[in-house]
C-alpha cells in the first residue's frame, strides 16, 4: 500500500488517527494520497471500512474514489457527496423526524419559485433575472442567512445583487414562504434537514455517529459555512477528520464557498499533521514554472497556504505567449493550431480551450467548424443553442420588415436588441444576466466584423461589385453559423469556461482572451476579486500536462480599442510593455521603446529570444534554404579559426537558421534579425550578402577585423 508513494504521500497515508489536514497542490496526487490512507488504515484493521464517509464535491468524483478504493481491496467505503450523503440520511430517517408525514418533493431547481416569489413581491424578471435571484438565494442559505438577516449578510460580504438589497430580501421571504405551501424543500433545506435531525434528535445523532467514525473531506477550500455545519453535526466532537484541498484553487466564493476552514484547521486543532502535497506528477517543468510564476505574486488569506510546485516530468516545451491584432485573429490561429496537433497525433478529446465566460465561446466554435476541428462545449449550450440567443436571432429577423433599409448594419443589430430589452451601454448586475447581455454583445460584435469585412469583391473579368453588408445577409449569415455549429460531435476539442475546467486535465490547452477587462473581468473590483480571476488563471495554466498556450487579441473586433495583456503574466506583461523601470530602482522610468516582433507567416506577437531571431513561431514551418544554410556553416567555421575565437561568437545557430530563412539582402533585413546590430552588420555584413547571392564559402576571403 506504501509502493509508489513519494515521501510526503507516504507521511500523508500513515499519519495517525486524528486530525490531519493534507495541503495538496494541483497534479500532486491528492487522491491517490487520500484513498491509500483509506486503505492502508482498512488494511491494517486499525478502521472498517463501513465506518469512513469520505465526501467529495461531484458526483464524478466520488465514483473515482470508489472506484480507487475498490481497486485497492477497500470495498464498503461511502464516497459520496455532502448533498447525496444528506439526502440518504433524511430519506431514511424522514418517518422518525416528520412522525409519519410525508418527505417534500425536492427540487431539482429554483427558478420557477424564485419567479413566482419574485412576482408576488412586486419584481418583474425574466428567466435569467431568476436565475440571478435564485443563485443569490442560494449564496444566502448556503451562509446560513435567514431572510431578515439578509440586507446586513449582504452588505458585510460585499455582494453585487441583481436587485436592490430589499427587493431581494423580499422575494427571499416569499420564496420560503411558497415552498412551504407548495410543499418542496431545496438542496439547501436538505443539508439543513440533516443538521436538524443531528442536532434536535439525539437518537438520529447516536445512530449516525455509530455508523460514521472517521471522515474524509476532498476540496475542503470549496466547504461553505452550511455543508461545514452538517460535517460538524457528523463528527460530534470527535477529531478523525482528513481534509485535502489548495487554497489557491479557491474560486467558488460568489457561491458562499470558503478556505477560511482549511486555512484555520491547523490553529482550530492543535494537534493536526499538516502535509504539503508539492511535486507535480500532471504537467511538464515548463507549465509548473508558468504556474509558479503566477500565484507567486498572490496576496491576501488564500496566499498564507500557496504551494511551490516541483515538476516532476520530462520537460517539455516552453508555453507559448502570443498575441494577435484582434478575437477573430487569435480564434483562427488557435483553430489552425488545434487542427495540427490533432494530425500530428494528439487526439482533440486532448486538447483543450478555456475562456474566462461562456459567452466567448461562439468564436472558437466558428474558427473550430471553419477548420473541421470536432468539438464539444462543456458546462454551457453551445452559442447558438442559448435562449437568449434564439430570441435575438427571432428579433433580427422580424427587423428587417421595420428597420429602413439604408441604416448602418451595427446600428441596425443594436436597434433590434434594444427592442427585446438589451442596453449596450447597461450591462446588468447579476452572473446570468450579465452572462446573457454578454452572450447578445457577441452578437453585435460579429456584425462589427461582418461590416468590417473588404466592402468589393472580385467577380471575374466582369468587373467588382460592392458587398451587401445589410441586416437580411446578416440574418443569413447567423444562419449559416448556427447550422454549422448544430452539427453532432462526438469526440472532440473541449470549449470551456475556467470554472467547468477545475478538476480536469488534458495533454494540450489554449488559454484564450488573457485581456485585462475579461480576465481579470472588470466586474472584480475588490482586492479579494482580483485575487480569486488570479486563482482562476493559476487554475486554467495547472489543466495543461504538456503543451500550454496562452493569448489575446489586442482588440475585440478588427480596429477596435486597443487593451491591455492580462495583467497577472508577469512574463507577459515585461514583455509587452512600452515603459521599463531602470535596474536601479530609481522612479525614471526608460521610456525607450522596446521592439515587438511579430510572426512573418501568422502575425503573432514574439515575445522569446529565438523565436524573434527567426521571425516565425516555433509551430510554424520553416522555409529554410538548406544549401545556404550548409555554406553558412562553412563560412562561420572558417572565419572562427581565422579570428580565433569559437563559433558562436561569429554568429549562434538561431542566428544561422535566421539567415538561412529569412535570406536578407540588404542592411535594414540583416538588422531585423534579432541579435544582429551595427557592429557585426560592419563585420559580416557583406559575406553574408554574398552568401545569400549564390556565393561559395571557399571565395569569401577573411576580412581584417580590428577593434
Amino acid at each position: 500500500m506504501l509502493a509508489g508513494l513519494d515521501p510526503e504521500q507516504r507521511t500523508a497515508v500513515t499519519a495517525p488517527a486524528g486530525p490531519v489536514c493534507i495541503l495538496a497542490g494541483a497534479g500532486t496526487g491528492k487522491t491517490r494520497a487520500i484513498t491509500h490512507r483509506i486503505a492502508y488504515r482498512t488494511l491494517s484493521g486499525e478502521i472498517s471500512p463501513r465506518h469512513v464517509l469520505a465526501v467529495t464535491f461531484t458526483a464524478r468524483a466520488a465514483a473515482e474514489m470508489r472506484a480507487r478504493l475498490t481497486a485497492l481491496g477497500t470495498a464498503g467505503v461511502q464516497a459520496r457527496t455532502f448533498h447525496a450523503a444528506a439526502l440518504r440520511q433524511v430519506r431514511y430517517f424522514a418517518p422518525r423526524l416528520l412522525e409519519g408525514r410525508q418527505m417534500p418533493e425536492l427540487m431539482e431547481s429554483k427558478v420557477r419559485v424564485v419567479g413566482l416569489a419574485a412576482a408576488k413581491a412586486g419584481l418583474r424578471t425574466d428567466r435569467a433575472a431568476a436565475r440571478d435571484l435564485a443563485g443569490e438565494i442560494e449564496w444566502a442559505k448556503s451562509s446560513l442567512v435567514e431572510p431578515g438577516e439578509y440586507l446586513v449578510a449582504a452588505a458585510k460580504a460585499m455582494r453585487e445583487p441583481p436587485f436592490e438589497p430589499a427587493r431581494v430580501a423580499e422575494v427571499f421571504a416569499a420564496y420560503e414562504s411558497l415552498k412551504r405551501r407548495q410543499g418542496v424543500i431545496d438542496f439547501e433545506d436538505m443539508l439543513r434537514a440533516a443538521v436538524w435531525g443531528i442536532e434536535e434528535h439525539p437518537d438520529v445523532a447516536e445512530q449516525i455517529r455509530a455508523q460514521y467514525r472517521h471522515f474524509v473531506v476532498d476540496e475542503y477550500q470549496d466547504v461553505n459555512p452550511l455543508q461545514q455545519r452538517l460535517l460538524g453535526a457528523w463528527l460530534g466532537g470527535r477529531d478523525d477528520l482528513t481534509v485535502v484541498g489548495d487554497a489557491s484553487q479557491t474560486i467558488y466564493s460568489f457561491t458562499g464557498a470558503t478556505s477560511a476552514y482549511l486555512i484555520d484547521f491547523p490553529r482550530q486543532r492543535r494537534d493536526a499533521v499538516v502535509v504539503r502535497l508539492v511535486r507535480d506528477y500532471r504537467s511538464t517543468p515548463q507549465v509548473v514554472g508558468l504556474a509558479n510564476a503566477v500565484i507567486r505574486q498572490a496576496r491576501g488569506t488564500e496566499a498564507k497556504l500557496r504551494l511551490e510546485l516541483v515538476g516532476q516530468r520530462p520537460p517539455g516545451p516552453e508555453p507559448e505567449l502570443k498575441i494577435f491584432p484582434d478575437e477573430p485573429g487569435e480564434a483562427v490561429a488557435v483553430a489552425r493550431r488545434c487542427r495540427e496537433l490533432i494530425a500530428a497525433g494528439t487526439p482533440a478529446s486532448e486538447i483543450a480551450v478555456l475562456f474566462r465566460t461562456n459567452a466567448q465561446s461562439e468564436a472558437y466554435e466558428e474558427a473550430l467548424a471553419e477548420a473541421e476541428v470536432p468539438y464539444v462545449v462543456r458546462g454551457a449550450e453551445r452559442f447558438f443553442e442559448r435562449a437568449e440567443v434564439r430570441q435575438a436571432m427571432v428579433a433580427l429577423r422580424a427587423a428587417v420588415r421595420s428597420v429602413p433599409g439604408e441604416t448602418p448594419l451595427v446600428e441596425a443589430v443594436v436597434e433590434a436588441l434594444a427592442a427585446t430589452g438589451w442596453n449596450r451601454s447597461q450591462p446588468p448586475p447579476g452572473g446570468a444576466a450579465r452572462e446573457q447581455w454578454e452572450a447578445l454583445a457577441a452578437l453585435v460584435t460579429l456584425a462589427e466584423e461582418y461590416a468590417a469585412e473588404p466592402e468589393i469583391l472580385p467577380i471575374g473579368e466582369a468587373g467588382r461589385i460592392q458587398r451587401d453588408v445589410s441586416l437580411s445577409t446578416f440574418n443569413d449569415e447567423l444562419a449559416r453559423r448556427a447550422e454549422q455549429q448544430h452539427a453532432p460531435t462526438v469526440a472532440g476539442v473541449t470549449l470551456a469556461s475556467l470554472h467547468s475546467a477545475k478538476g480536469l486535465e488534458w495533454d494540450a490547452v489554449f488559454l484564450v482572451g488573457l485581456a485585462d477587462g475579461t480576465l481579470p473581468t472588470t466586474y472584480a473590483k475588490t482586492a479579494e476579486q482580483l485575487e480569486e480571476e488570479r486563482r482562476l488563471l493559476y487554475v486554467g495554466v495547472t489543466r495543461a500536462r504538456h503543451l500550454l498556450w496562452l493569448s489575446y487579441g489586442q482588440s475585440r473586433a478588427p480596429g477596435g480599442r486597443a487593451r491591455r495583456p492580462c495583467r497577472f503574466l508577469p512574463q507577459l506583461e515585461r514583455s509587452t510593455s512600452r515603459e521599463r523601470t531602470p535596474v536601479d530602482g530609481s522612479r525614471k522610468p526608460d521610456r525607450r521603446p522596446i521592439r515587438v516582433s511579430s510572426c512573418r507567416i501568422c502575425g503573432a506577437t514574439l515575445l522569446a529570444g529565438a523565436d524573434r531571431k527567426l521571425g516565425r513561431c516555433p509551430t510554424c514551418p520553416s522555409d529554410l534554404d538548406e544549401d545556404l544554410h550548409e555554406r553558412l556553416q562553412v563560412w562561420r567555421a572558417s572565419t572562427a579559426a581565422e579570428l580565433k575565437v569559437p563559433a558562436y561568437v561569429v554568429f549562434t545557430d538561431a542566428t544561422l537558421v535566421a539567415v538561412a530563412e529569412r535570406r536578407p539582402t540588404g542592411p535594414a533585413e540583416l538588422l531585423a534579425i534579432a541579435g544582429i546590430g551595427p557592429r557585426k552588420l560592419g563585420q559580416y555584413g557583406d559575406a553574408v550578402f554574398a552568401l545569400v547571392a549564390g556565393a561559395s564559402p571557399d571565395d569569401l576571403a577573411p576580412k581584417n577585423f580590428g577593434n
